[in-house]
């Protein structure tokens, strides 16, 4: 397990939820020393401690744990069943907001 790249990942979705260390250790109930070294990885973290700070990032554990985060079979149905009760006037609207969301995410993502 990679501890080092669990920390980064952590650090990089509280930053882009806009939280500091100080807030995320205190909404997950731990020292703002243990999440730095979480974020340094020079320190394992607990089952509990990961799952909470998942939950206080409202990110999915894939998303922490792997390099491509993982999209379940619900979340596709989800989509798909808005697709489905759409025109197709919306339908094509649609798609070229999701492009153009997907090359803004791109064009700024690190």
């Amino acid at each position: 397990m990679d501890y080092y790249m669990i920390g980064q990942k952590i650090r990089k979705f509280r930053k882009g939820c806009g939280l500091s260390q100080e807030q995320l250790a205190e909404k997950v109930g731990i020292s703002t020393t243990h999440l730095s070294h979480i974020e340094t990885g020079n320190t394992k973290l607990s089952l509990p401690v990961f799952v909470d700070i998942a939950e206080a990032l409202s990110v999915q554990t894939d998303e922490l744990l792997y390099d491509t985060p993982s999209i379940n079979l619900s979340t596709k149905a989800e989509i798909l069943n808005v697709l489905d009760s759409c025109s197709t006037q919306d339908f094509y609207i649609l798609r070229d907001i999701i492009n153009a969301t997907k090359c803004s995410l791109d064009k700024y993502r690190n």
